[in-house]
């Protein structure tokens, strides 16, 4: 059972949608306009809001943008009569989380209203009173199908004690996914230690990691406990795995089978209690053929594994992800900044991303330094793509182009090139999905299989 704001001028439609949610289980606040919504905002905060595009006075994107100037990371579903393409990619792109089109068939509403729930867990640091439930992937903000699916692998593994290895390009968020696991985890209330085995000397790695006693080697002037010890009972990270060197990588297996370790310089082992994420930006697969990672080793640690996306294969995510970065590095650096200017999130949406997620956060963290009033203006964008280290600056027309082909191809993708299904999570008819793959050139028999 959620709560949910519904907002439209129109009495029936108003009356009738509110029906349809309270017969589902759902808590319903209905508002005539969106003066209303805000004031009902500020009694109770909903878990999600639906609302009308075009209302008097304030209309649905208005509307929007006031709640996300409260609440960046709500669901917002808009409803409109008059729905064509650029209206759609232009909410899209300001973050909204869907779009549906009037009349619409009840079915397809509470299908969009489920998948908006499914994420308003992220939520949680947002909305006072909310209980913990869904806490554990709070800090992975997505509306992603993909990374839905993800996340739902991961928390079902979650309830093992397997050793899973995580995949994906530098700034995806490998650590972020590996917390999310260990917090839904019953090891949860214990430690979780992370440890980038490129960052430490090849010298000290076998101290860090399993601990030393007082005399060891020069410089060890008292005992340490070492991450393994540090972790026990919880959760270590092994970053960037691919970098441990092979001397150590024997050692590591053998604390893996013998669930022990044994101090650098101590000559007794101890018995130890961890959970084992590993993470890595390159094939593990790849390095054992190539003789630079053991195998047995590789099979100790790929029990499960996930890969996680590159940012450029989740494009529906930047602009929250830029709406929520713009309004927490606003906090940060005391700033009046509230929103992008037009044009502004369809650059960053149409950017190629080759350093991720971090990469976004530093461009955003740029533009927000820079600014010098409410509003981000589109030249600050592209100066701040500009110098982002590859991300290639388009116009603003192709920008648009590759929104909108690169939203198809992801809905091809979903469905495994049926058109009927993607026509239907767009909100469009076939006919109008048809003209839009004709004019992107995309061929439904591509993304068959």
């Amino acid at each position: 059972m959620a709560r949910i704001l519904v907002v439209d001028d129109d009495e029936d439609l108003l009356k009738s949608l509110s029906m349809r949610l309270r017969y589902e289980g759902h808590i319903v606040t209905a508002a005539e306009s969106g003066a209303v919504a805000l004031s009902r905002l500020d009694l109770e905060v909903p878990h999600m809001v639906i609302t009308d595009l075009r209302m008097p006075g304030m209309d649905g994107l208005q509307l929007f943008e006031a709640i996300h100037r409260r609440y960046p990371l709500m669901p917002v579903v808009i409803l409109t009569a008059n729905g064509t393409i650029p209206d759609a990619v232009q909410a899209l792109q300001k973050g909204v989380f869907g779009y549906i089109t009037k009349p619409f068939e009840g079915v397809a509403l509470m299908r969009e209203v489920d998948r908006a729930l499914a994420i308003s867990n992220a939520l949680g640091a947002d909305m006072p009173g909310e209980s913990p439930g869904e806490s554990w992937r709070e800090a992975i903000i997505t509306r992603s199908p993909r990374m839905e699916k993800l996340l739902a692998e991961a928390r079902r593994m979650a309830q093992s004690d397997a050793s899973l290895l995580i995949y994906g390009e530098s700034g995806t968020g490998k650590e972020l996914l590996a917390r999310a696991v260990h917090a839904s985890s019953n090891r949860s209330e214990e430690s979780f230690v992370a440890v980038n085995c490129g960052a430490i000397p090849e010298n000290l790695v076998e101290s860090e990691l399993f601990g030393h006693v007082k005399g060891a080697f020069t410089g060890a002037v008292r005992d340490s406990a070492g991450m393994f010890t540090t972790a026990h009972q919880g959760t270590i990270f092994l970053d960037e795995i691919a970098d441990l060197p092979l001397a150590m990588q024997v050692k590591l297996l053998r604390v893996l089978q013998e669930r022990e370790v044994r101090p650098v310089g101590a000559s007794k082992s101890h018995k130890i209690d961890v959970r084992v994420i590993s993470a890595c930006n390159r094939k593990l697969e790849d390095e054992v053929a190539a003789g630079r990672f053991r195998e047995d080793l590789f099979y100790r640690l790929n029990v499960v594994s996930l890969t996680l996306p590159p940012l450029a294969e989740r494009r529906e995510d930047i602009p929250m992800l830029a709406n929520y970065f713009m309004q927490s590095l606003a906090l940060r650096y005391a700033k009046p900044v509230s929103t992008f200017g037009p044009g502004g999130l369809e650059l960053l949406s149409a950017a190629p991303w080759p350093g991720n997620v971090r990469q976004l956060q530093n461009v955003v963290e740029k533009c927000v330094v820079m600014s010098a009033g409410p509003l981000i203006p589109v030249t600050l964008v592209q100066g701040a793509l500009s110098t982002a280290g590859g991300a290639e600056l388009l116009p603003l027309d192709e920008a648009r182009r590759e929104f909108e082909r690169d939203y198809l191809t992801s809905l091809l993708k979903i469905t495994n090139g049926n058109v009927a299904q993607a026509a239907k999570l767009a909100q469009r008819n076939r006919t109008d999905f048809y003209a839009l793959m004709g004019r992107h050139q995309l061929e439904p028999a591509q993304f068959k299989g």
